[in-house]
C-alpha cells in the first residue's frame, strides 16, 4: 500500500479512531495529488491494480471532477487514453491487454459501478457524437459478454438520464442544448438497436435473471418519452410487456418494472386522436385484476400507478376530443377503468406524483352543465364520495397523539387540515352537479355514525361529522333555515351522545357542526333546549378535555349572540348549569392558564353578560344576576388587596393570577351591557360597574409594578369607556395618574392606545385631561426614542427594537389623532411649550425619512392640520410664532421637494402614491395660508437648488393657483420625474 492509498483510507475514515491532525494531513495530501498534471494517469493505474474500494471510489470521483473542470484544456492523447481506459473497464476488459492481474471494477459493489457510469457519461457529454460517435454501438457489441456488461450498460443509460436528459432536475441552457444534441444523434444512429437489445435481453433472461431484466426495463422506462413510440408499441414488445405483468410465476419486481414501462408508454405526450388509438390498442382491462390480488406491495403499487396514469390520459382525451374524433370511445374506456381507479384510491399506496383530488376534480368537471347525469355517472359520483370519506379519515395510529395533542399529534392535525382543504372543495363541486346524491351520502354516513356501536371507529365518526359540517357550505339560506334534510339530521345531531365523545377530535367537530347549523335552531326554536344541553353538558363546556371545554365556551357565546332574546326563558337554567364553571375560572391551576387566545374561557362570562344584559330581562332580575356575579368577584379582589397591603409585598404568583382571571371575567361580562342601558334606561346597573371600576383601579395602587395586572386593568378601562360613556370621566384622573407611573416602551404604548380611544370617543371633551398628560408622556417618549431612525434590517429584530418601533408608531398615531380631533391647542399650551420644538423636528424627520410610508403620510397630515388650525391667511397674525417660517423653510423644502426627488420615493407603489397626494395637498394648503411667502421660498429658492428649468417652475405656479388638485398632482409627479432624469442619480438629497 503506497502513501496515496494510505492517505485515501485515512481521509475516508469515519470511525473517529484516526487522529484529527493526521486526517487533515491526509486530506491535504490527496488534494495535492488531485492538482498534479498526471492525476488522470495515476487514477487509471490505481483503478487497474488496487482492490481497495475507497481508493477505487476516490479515483473515479477524481476522474469525474477533473474531466468536468479541465476537459477542454487536455491534450488529445490524454483524452484518448482516458476514453480507452474507462470504456475498457465498463466493458469488462483490461486496460493493458497483456496483464492478467487487472482489477475488474464490474465485479465490485454497486456504488463503484454507478460512479464508473458517471465518468462514462461525462465523456459522452463532451465527445458524443463528434469525437466518440461509436460509444453506444461499441457498447451494444459488448453485451454478448453477459449480465455483468448488460448491467453496466443499464447503469450508463440511467446515469445519462439522471445527469443530463431527465427534466425532473433543473438544467442550464448549455445542458439542455447538449441533451438535445445527444438525443438527436442517438435517434438517428442507435435507438432502434438499443430497443432491439432491450427486447432480446428481457426475452433471454426473464427466467434466469429477472433482477437484470427489471433493471433493463427501468432504463427503458426512462427513454420512452423521447424515442419513437412505434419501437415499443408493436405486437412483439407490447405482448412481451403484458406477459411479464400477467404471468403469476414471475418475480413481482420484474412484473412491477414491466408495469412501469407501460405507464411510460401511456404517459407519452401525443396528440389526442393518435393517443386514444394507442390507449385503445393496449387493452388495459387485462391488468385490472392485479390491484386486488394479495401479493408484493411493489407490484400492486406499480399497477395502481399504471391504472391511475392510464385513467388520467383517457380523461384528457375525453376532454380534448369531439364526438366525431372519438369522445365516445374515450368515455367507454374511462367508464371501464374507473371502478378499478376508485378501488386503488381507497386501498393502495399511490405515487406522490398522482393527485387524487386533481384527477377527480377534472372528472367531476366533465359533468358540469349536463341536464341530467347517467346511471353510470351517478354510480361514479357515489364512489368518489366514498373515496373522499376514506381519505379525510385520520390515521388510527395517531389517535392517542391527537387526543392529548402532543407534538406528533399537532403536526398530524396540521397536515390533515391542509390535506382536507382540496377534498372538501371537491365535495362542494360534487354537490353542485349531484346535490341529491351528495346529501343522501352524507345523511347515510351520519346516520351510520349515530347508530354506531360502542366499538365504532373514532376516525369514522369524526369523518361523518366533518362531512355533515361541510354540507353547510353548499346549502342555501332557505335550506339552512328550513331544509327537510336538516329537519331530520339536526335533531339527530343535538340528541346524540357518541360512545367516543370523550375523544378530542370528535368532540370538537361535533360542537363546530352544531354551531354551523344554529341558524336552523334560530328558525326552529323547539330545538333550543337540545342545543343548550349539547353546549352545557359533558359534550361541551363540561367536557373533561380543557381544549374542548374552552372551544365549547366560545361557540356557546356565539350561539347566545345569535339567539339573544329567544334565550330569556332559559336564563335561570343556563346560569345554574354554569355555576361550577364560573367558580372554577377564577381558581385555575397553571396548566389551564397556559390555554389562551380567542378561547381562553372568558367567553362563558361574555355569554352570561349577553344573556343578562338584554333589555328583555326585568330590571330586578338583571340586578340580582349581575350582583350575584360581580359581588363575589369584587370581594375576592378586595381580600387579595388587603392581604397584599398587610403583608407589604406584591402577592404570590397564584394570587396575581387569580386577580388577573377575575378582571378578565368582569371585562368579558360587561360586553353584554350597552351604554344606553347602563347610563340611560337602567343607571343602577351602571352604578354597579362604576363601583367595580373603583375597586379594580385600586389594583394599580397596590400592585404598581405588576405588568400583567396593569395590562388587564387598562383593558378593563377601555371596556368601561365604551360601556359607561362620559360617566367614566370622574375615574380617569386616578387611572391615568397611576398608569403614567411606568415609563417602559410597552407600558407607554398601552397608555397611548387608551388616550387615542378617549380622544376618538369624546373629542374636545378630553381637552383638560390631555393638557395635563400630554407634556409628561411626550417628554418621556422623546427621551426613550432615538433622535434618528430606529435600527432596522438584519440583526436588529430584538425585542427591545420591536418595542421601540411599536412605541414610535403608536406615538405618531397619537399625534395624528390629537391633530385631527380639534385638539391641536394642546401642543401649544404653556405646559407643553418645552415639547413643541422637539415634536416639530420629530415629525419633520419622519415625514422625510421614515421607511414606513403610512407613518410618513400620517406626519404630513399632522402638518396640514396644524397649518389649518394655527394659520389664518396670508396676511393674518401668527398664532404660533415661528411656525410659518418652519413650515415654509424646513417642511416644504425637505418633505415636499427633496424627499420626493429621492429615488427611494417609488411612484409605482400604491401607498407611496397616496403619500404623494398628501404632500401635494400640503403645498396647496401652504399656498392658501402663506401665499407669496411660500412661493418665494419654495419656487424662487428651492427650485433653483435642484436646477429646475424656469418654464417648469412657472407652470408649477400656474397649476398651484388653479382649483384642480388632480391636475396639480399629475403635473408635480411629471415635474419630479423630469428632474430625476435631469439629475441622473448624481445628486443625493437630504
Amino acid at each position: 500500500m503506497d502513501d496515496l492509498e494510505k492517505a485515501i483510507l485515512i481521509s475516508f475514515d469515519e470511525s473517529g479512531a484516526v487522529d484529527s491532525v493526521l486526517k487533515s494531513q491526509a486530506v491535504a495530501f490527496v488534494q495535492q495529488i488531485k492538482e498534479t498534471p498526471t492525476v488522470c494517469s495515476i487514477c487509471i493505474e490505481k483503478l487497474c491494480f488496487c482492490k481497495l474500494v475507497q481508493v477505487q471510489f476516490w479515483c473515479l470521483q477524481c476522474l469525474h471532477e477533473v474531466l468536468r473542470a479541465k476537459y477542454l484544456s487536455m491534450m488529445p492523447e490524454e483524452k484518448a487514453f482516458i476514453r480507452k481506459s474507462v470504456f475498457g473497464m465498463a466493458c469488462y476488459e483490461s486496460v493493458n491487454a497483456n496483464d492478467n492481474n487487472w482489477v475488474k471494477l464490474l465485479d465490485g459493489p454497486a456504488f463503484i459501478k454507478n460512479k464508473l457510469a458517471q465518468v462514462v457519461v461525462t465523456l459522452i457529454y463532451f465527445e458524443y457524437p463528434l469525437i466518440w460517435p461509436s460509444v453506444f454501438v461499441d457498447f451494444l457489441q459488448n453485451l454478448s459478454k453477459g449480465a455483468v456488461v448488460i448491467d453496466m450498460f443499464s447503469r450508463v443509460l440511467n446515469a445519462l438520464d439522471d445527469e443530463l436528459i431527465s427534466l425532473d432536475y433543473p438544467r442550464t441552457g448549455d445542458e439542455l442544448a447538449v441533451a438535445g444534441r445527444i438525443k438527436d444523434a442517438m435517434r438517428a444512429q442507435c435507438v432502434p438497436q438499443i430497443v432491439g437489445a432491450w427486447y432480446d435481453i428481457v426475452l433471454m433472461y426473464r427466467n434466469s435473471d429477472p433482477e437484470l431484466c427489471a433493471s433493463v426495463l427501468d432504463s427503458m422506462r426512462r427513454y420512452i418519452s423521447w424515442i419513437d413510440i412505434g419501437l415499443i408499441v408493436n405486437d412483439a414488445f407490447t405482448q412481451l410487456l403484458f406477459e411479464l405483468m400477467l404471468v403469476d410465476g414471475l418475480p413481482d419486481q420484474l412484473r412491477a418494472a414491466a408495469a412501469g414501462v407501460v405507464l411510460a408508454v401511456v404517459s407519452k405526450r401525443m396528440d389526442p386522436k393518435p393517443k386514444l388509438a394507442l390507449l385503445q390498442s393496449l387493452h388495459m382491462n387485462r391488468v385490472f385484476r392485479l390491484v386486488a390480488r394479495d401479493g408484493d406491495a411493489e407490484l400492486v403499487s406499480s399497477v395502481a400507478s399504471l391504472l391511475t396514469g392510464y385513467a388520467t390520459e383517457v380523461l384528457e382525451c375525453a376532454n380534448s376530443l369531439s364526438l366525431e374524433d372519438g369522445k365516445g370511445v374515450s368515455q367507454e374506456l374511462l367508464n371501464e377503468v374507473l371502478p378499478s381507479v376508485f378501488y386503488v384510491m381507497q386501498n393502495c399506496e399511490l405515487d406522490s406524483a398522482f393527485s387524487i383530488v386533481q384527477f377527480l376534480s377534472v372528472y367531476v368537471g366533465t359533468m358540469k352543465g349536463l341536464p341530467t347525469l347517467t346511471e353510470t355517472q351517478l354510480l361514479h359520483v357515489s364512489q368518489i364520495l366514498e373515496v373522499i370519506r376514506a381519505h379525510i379519515q385520520f390515521d388510527p395510529m395517531y389517535r392517542s397523539n391527537l387526543d392529548v395533542l402532543d407534538k406528533i399529534g399537532r403536526e398530524e392535525e396540521d397536515r390533515m387540515v391542509e390535506f382536507r382543504k382540496d377534498l372538501f372543495v371537491l365535495l362542494r363541486n360534487i354537490g353542485r352537479v349531484a346535490l341529491d346524491v351528495t346529501q343522501m351520502f352524507i345523511r347515510k354516513s351520519f346516520a351510520s355514525a349515530v347508530s354506531s356501536s360502542e366499538d365504532r371507529n373514532v376516525e369514522e365518526v369524526e369523518a361523518a361529522l366533518s362531512l355533515f359540517y361541510e354540507l353547510g357550505e353548499s346549502l342555501s339560506d332557505d335550506a339552512m333555515r328550513n331544509g327537510s334534510l336538516l329537519r331530520e339530521l339536526v335533531p339527530m345531531l343535538l340528541s346524540t351522545k357518541f360512545p367516543c365523545h370523550s375523544n378530542r377530535l370528535v368532540a370538537l367537530v361535533y360542537l363546530d357542526t352544531i354551531n354551523r347549523y344554529m341558524k336552523f335552531v334560530l328558525e326552529n326554536t323547539e330545538y333550543i333546549p337540545m342545543a343548550l344541553c349539547a353546549f352545557l353538558d359533558e359534550r361541551g363546556i363540561h367536557h373533561p378535555n380543557a381544549n374542548v371545554s374552552r372551544r365549547a365556551s366560545y361557540l356557546f357565546m356565539r350561539g347566545v349572540k345569535l339567539l339573544k332574546a329567544k334565550l330569556v326563558p332559559y336564563i335561570e337554567t343556563i346560569l345554574q348549569s354554569l355555576q361550577d364553571t364560573v367558580a372554577q375560572f377564577t381558581k385555575m391551576d397553571s396548566v389551564l392558564k397556559e390555554l389562551s387566545g380567542s378561547e381562553d374561557g372568558s367567553h362563558v362570562f361574555e355569554a352570561i353578560g349577553l344573556l343578562i344584559g338584554m333589555e328583555d330581562v326585568p330590571l330586578e332580575k338583571q340586578s340580582d344576576y349581575l350582583s350575584a356575579l360581580l359581588t363575589p368577584l369584587c370581594q375576592q379582589v378586595e381580600v387579595a388587596l388587603l392581604n397584599a397591603k398587610s403583608q407589604n409585598h406584591e402577592g404570590s404568583l397564584a394570587q396575581i393570577g387569580n386577580i388577573q382571571q377575575i378582571i378578565v371575567a368582569i371585562n368579558a361580562l360587561s360586553k353584554g351591557f350597552s351604554q344606553k342601558l347602563v347610563t340611560t334606561s337602567r343607571p343602577a346597573i351602571g352604578l354597579m360597574f362604576k363601583q367595580t371600576l373603583d375597586i379594580l383601579l385600586e389594583i394599580l395602587v397596590v400592585f404598581p409594578r405588576v405588568e400583567s395586572l396593569r395590562c388587564k386593568v387598562t383593558s378593563f378601562i377601555h371596556r368601561m369607556v365604551e360601556t359607561l360613556g362620559a360617566s367614566v370621566f370622574p375615574y380617569l384622573p386616578k387611572a391615568l395618574d397611576h398608569l403614567l407611573t411606568e415609563s417602559e416602551p410597552k407600558e407607554l404604548v398601552g397608555f397611548l392606545v387608551l388616550l387615542n380611544q378617549l380622544i376618538c370617543k369624546f373629542g374636545v371633551g378630553v381637552h383638560d385631561i390631555l393638557e395635563e398628560v400630554y407634556p409628561v408622556i411626550a417628554s418621556r417618549v422623546f427621551n426613550i426614542l432615538p433622535k434618528n431612525d430606529i435600527l432596522s434590517g438584519p440583526g436588529s429584530c430584538t425585542e427591545e427594537i420591536r418595542e421601540l418601533q411599536e412605541l414610535q408608531r403608536t406615538f405618531f398615531t397619537f399625534l395624528n389623532v390629537i391633530a385631527t380631533h380639534n385638539l391641536s391647542s394642546v401642543f401649544v399650551s404653556p405646559k407643553s411649550s418645552g415639547c413643541l420644538e422637539l415634536m416639530m423636528q420629530f415629525l419633520l424627520h419622519a415625514c422625510c425619512n421614515h421607511k414606513d410610508i403610512l407613518i410618513r403620510k400620517a406626519c404630513v397630515q399632522i402638518f396640514v392640520r396644524l397649518m389649518k388650525d394655527w394659520c389664518t391667511d396670508a396676511n393674518g397674525e401668527e398664532k404660533v410664532p415661528g411656525f410659518r417660517s418652519f413650515i415654509v423653510e424646513a417642511f416644504a423644502t425637505n418633505c415636499c421637494l427633496y424627499s420626493v426627488l429621492d429615488k427611494s420615493f417609488e411612484f409605482r407603489d400604491a401607498n407611496t402614491l397616496v403619500l404623494f397626494g398628501e404632500i401635494v395637498m400640503a403645498q396647496k394648503v401652504m399656498y392658501e395660508k402663506f401665499g407669496n411667502f411660500f412661493l418665494l421660498h419654495f419656487v424662487s429658492k428651492g427650485f433653483p437648488n435642484i436646477h429646475c428649468p424656469q418654464d417648469l417652475a412657472e407652470q408649477y405656479c400656474q397649476k398651484l393657483q388653479e382649483n384642480d388638485i388632480k391636475a396639480l398632482k399629475s403635473f408635480y409627479q411629471s415635474l419630479i420625474e423630469k428632474l430625476r432624469l435631469q439629475q441622473n442619480g448624481s445628486l443625493v438629497f437630504r
